[in-house]
């Protein structure tokens, strides 16, 4: 039941993420707004690999970032952008769609970074977790986006370039 109604969740922030995606600009890959920030390409890659974890959270108990490097996808334009997150995504949502146990999304999830403890979650809340992570930091390509000054598609209705 669970898995049933987080894939009807993820399916419609998978389209809106393609969308945002895929109008990233080539030729503003290194872009960055502020010297803490991280790149216009960066950032893109991290939203496109999020689109992975959920398939991470249910085939995984416990990971250790400090032992198993994890790295960021890239790809030359937002074309690729989108077509790594539709990959990633249709793996997750496989595994999620197999998951038809909700006993099983109570078992225990954690992540360390070099032996220390991050996150301690059910596989529920990790996978809660990557759909927070997944709409704030598209939420963030949107502001990078608009910095650009690049149209914005909508998100949960119209944007106000649709208007």
């Amino acid at each position: 039941m669970l898995a049933a109604i987080i894939i009807k969740e993820l399916k419609e922030e998978i389209a809106t993420s393609s969308k945002m995606l895929a109008i990233v600009p080539a030729d503003k890959l290194d872009w960055q707004p502020h010297p803490k920030s991280m790149s216009l390409g960066k950032l893109a890659g991290h939203i496109a690999e999020i689109h992975g974890w959920f398939k991470f959270c249910i085939d995984v108990e416990e990971v250790d970032f400090g032992l198993q490097p994890w790295e960021t996808p890239k790809a030359t334009d937002g074309a690729g952008f989108a077509n790594i997150a539709k990959a990633f995504s249709e793996d997750s949502l496989k595994s999620l769609s197999e998951t038809d146990d909700d006993t099983y999304l109570n078992k225990r999830w954690v992540m360390k970074y070099h032996g220390q403890l991050i996150m301690d979650f059910s596989k529920y809340e990790a996978i809660r977790h990557c759909m927070s992570q997944l709409i704030h930091h598209r939420a963030q390509l949107g502001v990078f986006l608009r910095l650009l000054d690049i149209p914005i598609p909508g998100s949960y209705g119209p944007s106000a370039d649709e208007m």
